[in-house]
């Protein structure tokens, strides 16, 4: 081709390519512009609903409910302490437990420095801290899904401070991991930050219905998480920790594999046998045959949202910790209590 044929191609082109730039730069700003509005309206119609403690300057929102021995609950990636309020497990435990249920660093309405690599120990760590701030001394542990990894990371860095741990639906074994791969971009610097403002949340908008029944099969979608509030999941903010949290799923998984026999504090262990999320097998039984001190509880034909399908089971696993560290399972009203004060006295 002669230089003359070349550049007339060129310049036949450009108007075509510069029509193209001009319509993706306004898909994008369009986008950009509907997601900030989402994202606005989202923290309008649910703002925070508990109490901040700042821990080496990252500041958590935390939800505390109840009286009696501390129960504290993580939550899985993709979601924040609003799920364990539709699921109803909050408001059940708050009925025997003082309840202390974290955002985790990057969800809800808790912050994610990313000066920090957020690992399982380094998010234990900080809640440790953030615990001892709110003048917790001990408590019993419970996480679901990725928390299970945060869960059992603080029962290894801190056996005298948490009693004993529930672990739901946890992945505890690292695997392969397509899924983990293809939701990861939006962390990746720059041009994960231009996604996670502009598509990204519209992408993950058209694939909630077939993620959230995926994550319940084979069971229907419960409809106590019709509740859930979908964009406050799909802010910028959280899509950053989800994909950040997706692309450590296996190293975390690698490092805290290598000192569970190191796990001193009881362990019950609770999954579904047809979890499409987590292989139960891979990963539940698999963490039972090497911590001596745990029982596993296999819930046939559920999947991976244990606490909406047996809510009952998880509150007699969150008693049968309580029980074996001594912790009473029914706290005395202040009329029993200080009754019983009164018989000790002689009063």
């Amino acid at each position: 081709m002669s230089k003359r044929s070349t550049s007339t191609a060129i310049s036949t082109a450009s108007p075509g390519l510069k029509a193209g730039a001009l319509l993706a730069g306004l898909g994008l700003a369009a986008s950009f512009f509907y997601v900030r509005a989402k994202t606005r309206q989202a923290e309008h119609e649910h703002p925070p609903q508990g109490k901040f403690v700042e821990v080496d300057g990252v500041r958590l929102h935390y939800l505390e409910r109840g009286s009696g021995p501390v129960l504290v609950l993580l939550h899985g990636n993709g979601v924040y302490t609003e799920d364990f309020v539709s699921s109803g497990l909050l408001d059940q435990a708050a009925g025997h437990y003082r309840v202390i249920a974290f955002d985790r660093p990057g969800f809800g309405y808790s912050d994610r420095p990313r000066t920090t690599i957020w690992t399982p120990d380094k998010q234990a760590a900080l809640l440790h801290k953030a615990l001892e701030q709110i003048g917790v001394e001990s408590a019993i542990v419970l996480g679901h899904s990725w928390g299970t990894m945060v869960a059992l990371a603080m029962g290894l860095q801190q056996p005298d401070v948490v009693r004993g741990l529930v672990l739901l639906s946890g992945y505890y074994y690292p695997s392969a991991r397509l899924d983990a791969v293809a939701i990861s971009p939006p962390a990746v610097p720059v041009i994960g930050d231009v996604m996670r403002y502009t598509v990204s949340p519209l992408i993950s908008r058209l694939m909630w219905p077939g993620l959230t029944k995926k994550v319940f099969s084979p069971r229907r979608v419960d409809e106590r998480f019709d509740r859930f509030p979908v964009w406050m999941a799909l802010r910028p903010k959280q899509l950053r920790a989800s994909a950040a949290e997706s692309a450590l799923m296996v190293p975390a998984a690698i490092s805290l594999s290598r000192r569970y026999a190191e796990l001193k504090v009881p362990v019950v262990i609770l999954a579904g046998t047809q979890d499409k999320i987590v292989d139960c097998g891979h990963n539940s039984e698999r963490l039972h045959e090497r911590l001596p001190n745990s029982r596993l509880e296999l819930a046939p034909g559920v999947g991976h949202m244990t606490h909406y399908a047996h809510p009952d089971k998880v509150m007699a696993a969150i008693d049968e910790i309580a029980s074996q560290v001594g912790e009473p399972l029914h706290p005395r009203t202040p009329e029993a209590e200080a009754l019983a004060r009164a018989s000790e006295s002689g009063v």
